[in-house]
């Protein structure tokens, strides 16, 4: 029987990307074919291009080019487990310390956990969905809805809108950097 050789996947970083989009460690495809989100039922690609954060809708195999559109990739954890269950408290406490330095090289505007586990796993405290008070390298952090197939705890429209929200943001900050008549904001309500 010969092995399925998993690889650590690159991150797409660079400074001041307006999202910075951190799962919790890679999926069994994704590890496979060294893509982002290339599981068959994720529908991360899909919430990018319909949330209108993407003008185009990228497959897996296009992942290194979201920093066209200002957006990053990385994970918590870089290395591939069966589980998320099977990661051991050290893989979170070592992945944790190198995303802080990530984010502190690379200053993103917000960085957007893609699931509550990988964010809570990340900070240590149980955290709601959406916009958190907490602030990661001066960025503001969104928590968004895991968009694996697997997590079934929300709609996939229930999923979307929090991309939605996401990207509204990011269009009235970018508006107000460029339009001096609009005065900036750095809120940003829970509500939307």
């Amino acid at each position: 029987m010969s092995r399925i050789k998993h690889r650590i996947l690159p991150d797409y970083l660079r400074p001041g990307l307006d999202v910075v989009f951190v799962g919790f460690n890679p999926g069994d495809r994704s590890a496979q074919i060294g893509h982002y989100y290339a599981g068959r039922g994720n529908q991360f690609w899909n919430f990018l291009w319909q949330s209108g954060l993407t003008p185009e809708r990228l497959q897996p195999e296009e992942d290194d080019r979201v920093v066209e559109f200002g957006l990053g990739l990385t994970d918590v954890v870089k290395r591939w487990s069966p589980s998320a269950s099977s990661l051991r408290t050290a893989d979170y406490r070592r992945g944790a310390r190198l995303l802080m330095l990530k984010l502190q090289k690379t200053s993103p505007k917000v960085v957007a956990f893609n699931g509550k586990m990988a964010y809570e796993k990340f900070s240590g405290h149980k955290a709601p969905l959406g916009l958190q008070s907490r602030k990661l390298a001066g960025a503001r952090v969104f928590v968004l809805p895991c968009t694996s197939g697997r997590n079934g705890s929300l709609t996939r429209q229930a999923k979307l809108a929090y991309f939605c929200r996401l990207a509204r943001w990011l269009r009235r900050q970018r508006k107000a950097t460029t339009d001096p008549a609009v005065f900036p904001t750095e809120t940003m309500t829970k509500q939307e």
